[in-house]
């Protein structure tokens, strides 16, 4: 992607050549997530009560994963558009260098406290056997997911989008193959049960690194991971870490969320925490093909901000906005109409999906509005504005939603807890255009 590329051409066939391989990508992905549930939900329903119980732990990884990215990102971008070479190959080398030791902490930690974390949820021993299991697995490949998303950010912050769409396609693919494959124990293959659910992923994740390490190595690139750069350089790490660590805070908060609304819901019914976790998976259709545009958008507007393009700084962050405003539409209008068909891919139990069914339409009510909050809150991270970011992603995840879900659960029941998801997603918008406003100076 040369530079004349992004300053100078049309706005929305720039954004459309940067952001659908990634939608295209983040599809593949969702679908991945939806398939991987519903293999684990075949297995038994209190194999998919674990996998919902594990999935903020999976989350928080993730997000570190990708909320560091997004400051590897963002250097990256905004020192190229500045014109600064050298700086880029330092933030670049910095990054991937840090990223690796993420991992490798992440792997010990999170191995380690599994079994306590299940046990804060729920006193079935089956389910924390079975999370437990599948949790040891799936987080050994930490330093593999680490360093693939560091790449996928690298290359995304150079313009490479459909290296990554190939990568991140090809890995969950993979998953998707061999999770029966794995699972159900069909022709040579062992039958694992939920571990093989956890081995099929990080045999994607070590398939999605390979590419990435063989696309570096195969195509010329403007910015290159160098020895000579990883002399210590505090300003360059602290730079990282200032955008990094508040988007790993954005990312992370849903996994805090989550646990807090399980807690909730298990008083109940486990069949309530059931329905948290399959619609979970579900919105993943809609926000990671949401995420893919945001994707695409954070390098542009990163780049054109730190060349003083203030006008196409505009016009991305509003073009952004209608497309990712498309994509929420459609799905406000599919969990409406389909809702009870939806949760049938999960569960056969009638009880789920009569709860299930309620959820999704009164859930679904917020998706429209969520389209302020999540692509405001990306622009902000492109623009270097982590801070500014992280203080939408609080109200949206902590600050308003659980006072909320608590609130209503107690004047409503459970269902209240359904009802929060909406009316936060308003109090958020709201929250999101006066925080861009005060934090973004364009002249």
């Amino acid at each position: 992607m040369t530079d004349t590329l992004m300053k100078e051409k049309p706005i929305f066939p720039l954004l459309a050549s940067m952001a659908l391989p990634m939608v295209f990508s983040m599809l593949v992905n969702a679908l991945y997530n939806i398939v991987d549930s519903f293999f684990v939900a075949q297995i038994s329903e209190d194999a998919m009560t674990a996998l919902s119980l594990v999935y903020p732990m999976q989350n928080l990884i993730n997000a570190i994963a990708i909320g560091f990215g997004v400051g590897i990102n963002a250097q990256i971008a905004l020192h190229l558009g500045a014109g600064a070479r050298h700086r880029a190959d330092t933030a670049a080398t910095h990054g991937m260098c840090f990223s690796l030791l993420h991992g490798i902490v992440i792997t010990i930690v999170s191995i380690a406290i599994t079994p306590k974390f299940l046990a804060a949820f729920t006193t079935d021993e089956v389910i924390i056997r079975m999370g437990t299991t599948y949790a040891s697995i799936a987080f050994s490949f930490s330093v593999v997911v680490m360093a693939a998303l560091a790449f996928e950010k690298f290359f995304q912050a150079i313009g490479r989008m459909k290296l990554t769409m190939i990568a991140l396609m090809a890995g969950s693919i993979c998953n998707i193959v061999l999770d029966p494959l794995l699972i159900f124990g069909w022709g040579p293959f062992p039958q694992m049960g939920i571990a093989g659910a956890a081995l099929a992923t990080g045999i994607g994740q070590i398939l999605t690194l390979s590419l990435y390490l063989l696309f570096y190595n195969k195509y010329p690139t403007p910015v290159k991971l160098r020895r000579s750069c990883m002399r210590p350089n505090k300003k360059m790490d602290l730079q990282l870490y200032a955008i990094g660590i508040p988007a790993i805070l954005n990312l992370a908060l849903p996994s805090v969320l989550i646990s807090f609304l399980n807690g909730i819901l298990a008083a109940f019914s486990q069949s309530y925490v059931v329905v948290l976790g399959i619609y979970y998976k579900l919105q993943t259709f809609l926000y990671l093909p949401g995420s893919g545009i945001v994707q695409g958008m954070r390098p542009l507007i990163g780049y054109n901000y730190g060349a003083g393009e203030s006008e196409r700084v505009r016009k991305i962050y509003r073009l952004t906005m209608w497309l990712c405003g498309g994509i929420m539409a459609f799905g406000t209008v599919l969990c409406l109409a389909f809702a009870d068909k939806l949760m049938g891919l999960f569960t056969t139990n009638p009880e789920t999906i009569a709860i299930g069914q309620y959820a999704l339409r009164v859930i679904s009510c917020g998706f429209l509005i969520s389209t302020v909050s999540v692509v405001t809150s990306g622009a902000l991270e492109g623009l270097g504005k982590g801070v500014a970011s992280l203080v939408i992603s609080l109200f949206r995840y902590c600050l308003a939603i659980m006072p909320l879900a608590w609130i209503l659960c107690r004047l409503m029941g459970p269902t209240g807890v359904w009802h929060a998801f909406w009316t936060t997603e308003v109090i958020a918008a709201a929250i999101s255009m006066v925080v861009y406003r005060k934090s973004v100076q364009l002249k």
